[in-house]
């Protein structure tokens, strides 16, 4: 049994460029600072790979590493 597929309007033109100008990337310069769990000489922290009770996810002993669960 054959029969045609009923779609919409599509909703961008297929000529239109697939990047914009000015649209920043996650990894831009300065992007860093602003996210938690990144650290200034670039290590990072439990903050970075998880929500969820980010300090009870670090070392218990300040001398420890600080190894992000990720």
């Amino acid at each position: 049994m054959t029969g045609t597929i009923k779609v919409g309007r599509p909703d961008v033109r297929p000529d239109m460029t697939a990047h914009l100008k000015g649209v920043h990337e996650g990894n831009a310069v300065g992007n860093y600072e602003q996210q938690p769990g990144h650290l200034p000489d670039g290590c990072s922290t439990a903050a970075r790979s998880t929500g969820i009770n980010p300090k009870d996810r670090d070392p218990i002993d300040p001398a420890m590493p600080n190894l992000s669960p990720a």
